[in-house]
């Protein structure tokens, strides 16, 4: 047994906050400071509470919150401690106090010390120890060692059956290991899934605002790309419709519905049904992105669009496992109807034979022994908890510049401002500070009518950062 560890805090509760969170969220502030590092042990909670003068029972409920966090982990017959697997912060520190001395005056490039992404994860939260080891399984497997005789360009097949397997219980699909293919990250996927339906001269439907790499892809495919606008309902189908009528090259409809990039908004019941009917009538295929899928912190799970259309109404379902793990990690999915997914194979396999064999290997291990299902959960209550401090700090250092709906999912905030502020002199302003925001130029096909607004993306930073960040956005306000 170990010692109980005298441990001074301060606590303070923020209006109706309960006493257990406003504790729990103190704790964090310690590990995110390197006050507690990784492996740390904390006090008893009896002992704890006679140190605060709090009931036993609050912190045994501000232990519990932290540990289904993932902050602490319960070691039986031992007692609590800081979770081994966090990144140690305070050894970061030191490194960042290296490396983020601003460079010289004269020098042209700005510095960037704190990024608002466009909705990453945070890499410092992979199961890091986890994953090496299901790595290392991978490079003494036999199938890695005879890897150069069973090349499978739709990718290996224990991981298609593995993943199938996550995405019929998790996203309500009915498909087998023979409706997927795995690429190198969600970007090949939409290259390929553009090249399996559109010819040179077709057109593809995109929403606007959307994602400019998506664009990239299907024009690098020799699609052109026809932008429909986007509201607070998502891709506008009347507008779909109507283009559907104008074009008669048009093969295809890219979209973003479960939480539209980068506006954040979902698509409605009533929509999704005209988007089949439009799709249906006018022989549309239906690439839909879902990138994000796994963050969903209010309100009932949104099932796919593939989950909901019948077998004759042709869908691409994309997806990535980088959003659930980390940008590095470079593996995406498509699951189509067989003849879409024939092509997209071929044109795969004319220039990549094979995807990253010992990477699909351990991600295959990951996903059958629940590693990464566990992962998810834990990343998505410590980014429901970042959202919340965001939008906290929106509202009371910017909420007089601008306006947003609190997202029901996802890792970004879309900030619209008022008017007589601009977004792109305001991002610039904010680079020569050490800080990178997206503004509203970077998602438009028009950049002259894009949208007065910053996507926020909040996952990838702790709430110290995050404060930090948005101190920076305030002292850069042109």
């Amino acid at each position: 047994m170990r010692k109980s560890t005298a441990f001074a805090l301060e606590v303070f509760a923020r209006d109706r906050e309960p006493i257990f969170l406003a504790l729990a969220r103190s704790i964090i502030g310690e590990i995110e400071r390197g006050r507690l590092k990784p492996g740390s042990p904390l006090p008893g909670t009896r002992s704890l509470a006679q140190t605060l003068k709090l009931n036993r029972n609050t912190v045994d409920a501000a232990y519990h919150e932290l540990t289904m966090q993932g902050w602490l982990a319960a070691e039986p017959s031992r007692g609590t401690f800081v979770a081994r697997d966090l990144p140690d912060v305070s050894a970061q520190g030191k490194n960042a106090t290296t490396t983020q001395q601003p460079l010289p005056v004269n020098n042209n490039m700005p510095y960037i010390a704190l990024k608002f992404s466009d909705g990453a994860p945070d890499a410092r939260l992979l199961p890091t120890t986890a994953f090496a080891q299901a790595f290392r399984r991978a490079l003494t497997n036999t199938n890695f060692i005879l890897g150069s005789a069973q090349s499978d360009p739709s990718g290996n097949r224990s991981l298609r059956e593995t993943l199938i397997s996550y995405l019929n219980v998790e996203r309500g699909l009915v498909a087998t290991e023979k409706d997927i293919m795995i690429t190198r990250g969600s970007q090949m996927a939409l290259f390929l899934a553009a090249k399996a339906v559109v010819e040179p001269g077709t057109k593809i439907a995109v929403e606007r605002t959307g994602y400019p790499l998506a664009w990239s892809a299907f024009r690098a495919a020799g699609a052109d790309i026809l932008g429909v606008p986007v509201d607070d309902g998502g891709i506008d189908v009347d507008a779909l419709e109507k283009l559907a009528q104008q074009e008669p090259y048009l093969r295809a409809v890219y979209l973003t519905p479960h939480h539209q990039y980068p506006t954040t908004v979902t698509l409605g019941a009533a929509r999704r049904l005209r988007l089949f009917d439009i799709a249906q009538r006018y022989g549309l295929v239906i690439i839909e992105d879902d990138y994000d899928n796994e963050y969903r912190y209010d309100g009932r799970p949104v099932l796919p669009l593939i989950a909901r259309s019948g077998k004759e109404l042709p869908i691409i379902y994309l997806g990535s496992l980088s959003k659930v793990l980390a940008p590095g990690i470079r593996i995406g999915y498509a699951v189509a109807p067989a003849d879409i997914l024939r092509r997209m194979i071929r044109h795969r396999e004319a220039i990549d034979r094979q995807g990253d064999l010992p990477l699909e290997l351990a991600l295959s291990d990951l996903l059958a022994d629940g590693t990464i299902k566990r992962h998810a959960r834990k990343a998505r209550r410590i980014y429901h908890a970042r959202r919340d401090f965001l939008a906290g700090q929106l509202n009371n250092l910017l909420g007089d510049c601008g306006r947003f709906s609190l997202p029901a999912g996802g890792l970004a905030v879309w900030f619209r401002l008022n008017r007589g502020l601009d977004a792109q002199q305001w991002a610039e302003n904010a680079s020569r500070s050490g800080l990178s925001v997206l503004a509203g130029a970077h998602f438009e096909l028009d950049k002259a009518n894009a949208t007065n607004a910053f996507r926020l993306g909040f996952a990838s930073l702790n709430e110290a950062e995050l404060s930090r960040s948005i101190q920076m956005l305030v002292r850069s306000k042109p």
